[in-house]
């Protein structure tokens, strides 16, 4: 196949193909279709997420990529009439197996939404609320350590240090998700879903969310979903392509925006449709 006249060069550094190839396998996904009632919304989804990586989900609205990030910590239980087969594995345990702990698995796989929606609470119990509930921090000492150090991971710290009291709906839409990404961090999770996690945001925002990405995977495992296809190139190690609740292509970032697999790959990347 040509090469794709859409290039986007990566902004930060992306992990090179020897360590993708050499990464342990954080969440294995095999044969996964879902539906919402009788209308099947993914189909026979098989794909495999390294560990401290950032993957990138792309492609049209309603292609079924929001529900598939939705699969990984079983957000899609609380919608009345769905249906799931096939396997999820995290750490190779099927998070789909009966008996399975649906709250222990939120507490490890957390999730940012596209909208921001801090509590109606102040700055530090709004990131304090998950270590409250789950009577993570044995005292008032450690709870003030926990928010102060999810903070600073968030790289919302200096910005917020002296007003911890106050409306957590006083701060910029940048800030509120920023403070959201903490409140996702103060409970320790090993993996970080984000649903158009800068949509709404301006470009400066913008720009500190993707750097924010791009640190936390020395953490984290991350999967972004985004309709951006420059955020996706910018921000992550691997990407995957969705199309009509099938994934089409899953491939490193930069081989994905450079010189696909797939010919759909290519027509969605470079504008053809979409």
């Amino acid at each position: 196949m040509s090469t794709t006249s859409a290039k986007i060069a990566p902004k930060f550094e992306v992990k090179s193909r020897a360590s993708l190839a050499s990464a342990p396998t954080k969440i294995s996904v095999s044969n996964l279709n879902f539906f919402y009632g009788r209308t099947q919304a993914l189909n026979d989804i098989t794909v495999d997420v390294p560990e401290r990586m950032v993957m990138a989900f792309i492609g049209p609205s309603g292609c079924g990529k929001t529900t598939f990030l939705r699969t990984l910590n079983r957000m899609n239980d609380v919608i009345p009439g769905t249906r799931v087969g096939g396997n999820v594995l995290i750490d190779g345990q099927d998070i789909y197996t009966p008996g399975a702990d649906v709250v222990d698995l939120r507490r490890k796989v957390g999730m940012v939404f596209q909208k921001s929606n801090p509590f109606p609470k102040s700055i530090f119990d709004n990131v304090a609320y998950g270590l409250k509930i789950n009577r993570l921090a044995a005292n008032n000492r450690e709870l003030r350590d926990r928010v102060e150090e999810a903070l600073k991971d968030a790289a919302l710290w200096t910005e917020v240090k002296d007003r911890l009291k106050t409306s957590a709906l006083g701060l910029s839409g940048g800030q509120q998700q920023r403070l959201c990404i903490a409140r996702a961090l103060a409970i320790r999770p090993e993996v970080i879903l984000m649903d158009e996690p800068a949509s709404a945001l301006d470009p400066i925002a913008t720009s500190k969310i993707e750097e924010l990405i791009v640190d936390l995977k020395k953490q984290y495992t991350i999967v972004i979903v985004t309709h951006n296809m420059q955020q996706a190139a910018r921000v992550s190690d691997l990407t995957a392509f969705f199309l009509l609740g099938k994934l089409i292509e899953v491939n490193s970032t930069e081989k994905m925006f450079t010189a696909p697999d797939q010919k759909l790959t290519e027509d969605y990347i470079t504008g053809r449709f979409g």
